[in-house]
């Protein structure tokens, strides 16, 4: 089996959005480090509309330049090590700036790619993917939407395929939410399922179809997983608080929801869920599914979960293989 570890390499979008250092370049150093220890590889998905106000604003802002000639030196440094990076799209930054002191976020009605026009959506999509592709040199081939967000794909198949997108990996089967800011629903996708190819609608499987689907692995967390990460982050808060400094953008209803019920979320490597991988690579392996794709974000490591990812790959280096995105060849 492909062990996928992958990124979204971004700030956070509530109140606070917290600081380049501590968001991504302190935590994504470790994460390189586990890759030059092992020889494994991982995919980052680079939040570039980020990028792209950073050096809109950083003429009139010095702090602004530093943060981002670390984030560039830090995508060369993910590159040397055969890492990959792809797109991630949060198109709120279209309507974000920063004031002097700190980036003020606009996330109503701009939150996903869904609220804006058709000439607006083509517009962002080749202006990111050229502004990724020109920074590395390398070609856009894969994309994860921000929040998830990547419904209804048939507004975005044109500009993909024109700019030679072939892969999504922002369906996690089962998964569903709803805000005020954002909403998706997956649970048309069978659980477990392998990738598969698409047209339209990243949840109907289509042979030969010019999309390909590379679901995040998901898993049915039932509440006493939820109640144990809350209290361990209360009793040991030094190995579980986020290395990241910002607030999350608010979910409406999430905390309840979680500690009452079972819910389907995704695979990943933030926080305590880094403790899962073991037991759920071990799940999908036997049940025969090529690729595991492991979703996380540098602002959420913790130390329990650094601890925990190297462990997972450590016991697990001979057994699976750990590629990134583009070595992955669809046919």
């Amino acid at each position: 089996m492909q062990v996928l570890l992958s990124f979204d390499y971004e700030l956070f979008f509530g109140t606070e959005t917290g600081s380049v250092e501590q968001c991504m370049i302190r935590p994504t150093n470790l994460l390189l480090d586990l890759c030059r220890k092992y020889g494994i590889r991982m995919t980052f998905f680079v939040d570039v509309g980020y990028l792209i106000q950073l050096e809109a604003h950083a003429g009139r802002f010095p702090e602004l330049t530093n943060d981002l000639n670390q984030v560039r030196q830090q995508i060369s440094d993910m590159q040397a090590l055969n890492c990959d990076v792809q797109l991630h799209i949060h198109p709120h930054w279209e309507k974000s700036a920063y004031d002097g002191q700190k980036w003020n976020i606009v996330t109503d009605g701009c939150y996903k790619l869904d609220d804006f026009s058709d000439a607006e959506i083509e517009q962002i999509v080749k202006r990111y993917a050229h502004y990724l592709q020109t920074l590395t040199n390398k070609p856009v081939t894969s994309f994860r939407a921000g929040g998830w967000c990547v419904q209804p794909f048939s507004r975005l198949a044109k500009v993909f395929a024109e700019i030679g997108i072939q892969c999504d990996s922002s369906v996690f089967p089962g998964g569903q939410f709803q805000s005020p800011h954002y909403d998706f629903d997956f649970t048309a996708v069978p659980r477990f399922s392998p990738a598969y190819r698409f047209e339209d609608d990243v949840c109907v499987p289509v042979p030969n179809g010019r999309f390909v689907e590379l679901p995040i692995a998901s898993w049915l967390y039932k509440p006493g997983f939820y109640w144990r990460l809350y209290v361990l982050g209360r009793l040991f808060p030094s190995r579980h608080k986020m290395m990241g400094d910002g607030t999350f953008l608010a979910q409406p209803g999430r905390k309840t929801s979680v500690l009452t019920q079972p819910v389907w979320n995704h695979v990943s490597s933030d926080g305590y869920y880094a403790g899962m991988l073991g037991k759920q690579a071990a799940f999908y392996n036997q049940r025969g599914v090529e690729h595991f794709v492991v979703i996380g974000h540098p602002k959420g490591l913790t130390i329990y979960a650094l601890e925990q990812l190297e462990r997972f790959v450590r016991t697990n280096q001979n057994k699976y293989s750990f590629p990134s995105f583009s070595e992955l060849e669809w046919s």
